[in-house]
């Protein structure tokens, strides 16, 4: 059964997720920021420096949100970034981000859903994703999207939430993902559940081997799996 943010709502998983980041789109990045004690920038940049042998000018962020990673990827001098989600919301607060910075010409966000995306094959030199992938309604038909559009020899960078293993460090992580990030999201946020939803979700995600072992299966070739920050996300990639 999917993990949603709405236990009660008859609404499928794709539906609740584009509602709860519409709901808590003002307070998304100061919260993201806040709650990893700024640790995401520089996941974001570690994420992107994989990137920098390749030099790809056409990137696709999928699940692109308000455009953080899209901005860091800039540091590689694409011609053209391309930003999909399904929040509108998300991608309102994007938008003013990359006028504001004088990007917008490089940075098209788009409204897009990560599990049908509206390019052709073999379209684009890189893609990327961060803290997107465990909120697909089917991750395997997300996967093999973000495939089928990355140009062959094109490689995709994904980050997303683990759950450490660490003995010592896996209780403290759990009490302050199950408890702390859910009070704190409350206190700042419209949407109480938007930050239970979040521990519940990296719960169910197959992460480490078992993404990797759904990359290969999909047909992505040389993937691999970085843990970052003693296990409290991962970096995984892989080549078409």
């Amino acid at each position: 059964m999917a993990v949603v943010p709405y236990k009660n709502d008859v609404a499928g998983k794709k539906l609740q997720v584009a509602r709860m980041f519409d709901t808590i789109s003002g307070n998304y990045d100061f919260l993201n920021h806040f709650l990893s004690f700024g640790i995401d920038i520089h996941w974001r940049k570690k994420a992107v420096k994989m990137l920098v042998k390749d030099q790809p000018k056409l990137i696709l962020d999928v699940a692109t949100g308000t455009g953080d990673f899209a901005l860091e990827a800039l540091s590689l001098k694409p011609s053209k970034i391309i930003g999909v989600d399904i929040s509108e919301g998300m991608l309102e607060v994007g938008r003013k981000k990359m006028k504001e910075k004088g990007v917008s010409e490089i940075v098209e966000m788009r409204t897009g859903d990560s599990e049908n995306l509206p390019f052709q094959e073999n379209m684009f030199d890189a893609i990327i994703v961060a803290f997107g992938v465990r909120n697909f309604e089917d991750l395997r038909k997300g996967l093999g999207e973000m495939l089928r559009v990355l140009k062959p020899g094109g490689r995709v960078v994904i980050l997303e939430f683990s759950k450490p293993v660490s003995f010592w460090f896996k209780p403290l992580y759990s009490f302050y993902f199950r408890f702390i990030t859910p009070t704190i999201g409350k206190l700042f946020s419209k949407d109480s559940h938007a930050y239970t939803y979040l521990p519940e979700s990296v719960n169910a995600f197959p992460d480490g081997k078992d993404f990797t072992r759904i990359l290969d299966e999909l047909g992505y070739k040389n993937t691999s799996c970085k843990p970052l920050t003693f296990g409290i996300s991962s970096l995984y990639s892989g080549t078409k």
